[in-house]
This record gives structure tokens, sequence and C-alpha cells, in this order.
């Protein structure tokens, strides 16, 4: 299987704006957010979908989707945070994290063909970073 770009960003390849990271997973923002702070959570090892990992990683991965979005809930002062299982833009499994206070924020969509704010992204990666 090639290299799917979670697994490039995961090896330093491509450059990515990190939250949080465990012996098991990979916690970055999205670059064409849904609302500030949407992450991706995703495992170190390619598997193409969520529900095709095994048990333990699935577990890891499901403990820090929990992890984030808690944490995301309180550093960014929503009251919700909504998950998302897509599994058709990258083939490697992740976990969508999109904290949220209305639902149609959750709802929207955001402008995939805009340059991404690299900058505002950094800026809330360091806001978010999670230790």
């Amino acid at each position: 299987m090639e290299d799917s770009i979670f697994t490039k960003i995961i090896n330093g390849e491509i450059p990515s704006h990190k939250i949080y990271e465990d012996e098991h997973t990979y916690a970055l923002l999205d670059i064409h957010p849904i609302t500030l702070g949407h992450t991706l959570v995703i495992p170190k090892r390619q598997v193409a979908f969520v529900w095709d990992l095994d048990d333990e990683m699935y577990q890891a991965l499901q403990a820090s989707v929990k992890k984030i979005a808690l944490h995301l809930r309180t550093t960014l002062g929503v009251p919700y945070v909504g998950e998302q299982v897509i599994g058709v833009d990258v083939p490697h499994a992740h976990v969508h994290l999109i904290p949220f206070t209305e639902v149609s924020e959750y709802r929207h969509s955001p402008d995939m063909t805009a340059e991404p704010d690299h900058e505002l992204l950094a800026n809330i990666a360091i806001k978010l970073r999670y230790e």
C-alpha cells in the first residue's frame, strides 16, 4: 500500500499543525476546518478504514479521541465536540473532532479549494497543544 498523506505527516515528510502525539496516535488540525479547532485523530499505523483496525489499535484511537475531545471542549470553551468518521477522503483511518456551540456550525461545509491559513492554524495549534 502506498503511504497516505497522514503517514507522510507522521513520518515528518509533510508539515502539520500537531496538537497531540502518543505511541499509537497523532492528532493534527484540519487545514480546511469546519470550525476553529477541527482536529483529526489518526492511528500511526496506516489502515484504510476505522472499522478495519484491530481491537487494540481501535481502543487506542478511541482513547485519544476522548482525551482530545475533552481537551478541545475545555480549552475552547464550547459545549459540544462532534465526532465524524467518514472514511472516503484519505485511505487512512481517522476521526474528525469538531468543536461547536450551535448545530449550524457543526454542519458547516468549508471551502476545500481555499488556501489554508497556516498562520492562524499555527496559533491555534499552540493554544490546543496537549502535553
